[in-house]
């Protein structure tokens, strides 16, 4: 068994996916639209999905924003400089939230950044 792909809903589907892959640097893997359903699903990532996991961005016509809760945390990207990898992406126009650094009671240097819909992505620093 293998994680295949995140799901989140968000309110402007170009806008996400400027974020997605201007700013953090994903691909769109595939597009497709259901106008019977009334929604369009696009997925991003670093890889193929034969390989790797993804994000599934979901709009659904006419929905411009949602009250992401307080279940949902984050989604985790591996970086090999988290003090780099924000001050690229606030080089791009992305919005850093936390700025690299060691996490509290730890040594492992994290960071966040936020989405246009507010979903918040954490930065790990691994090697």
């Amino acid at each position: 068994m293998r994680v295949l792909h995140t799901m989140i809903r968000v309110g402007n589907l170009d806008a996400s996916i400027a974020f997605y892959t201007e700013v953090l640097g994903m691909h769109v893997i595939r597009k497709s639209d259901y106008p019977e359903g009334k929604f369009t699903n696009v997925f991003v990532g670093y890889g193929d999905e034969s390989e790797h996991a993804v994000i599934e961005l979901t709009y659904n016509y006419g929905v411009e924003s949602y009250d992401i809760g307080t279940g949902f945390g984050h989604v985790a990207i591996a970086v090999p400089d988290a003090y780099k990898a924000c001050a690229d992406i606030k080089a791009r126009g992305g919005v850093v939230t936390r700025e690299a650094g060691p996490m509290k009671h730890g040594t492992t240097v994290i960071a966040f950044v936020q989405d246009p819909d507010g979903y918040k992505i954490e930065l790990i620093q691994r090697g």
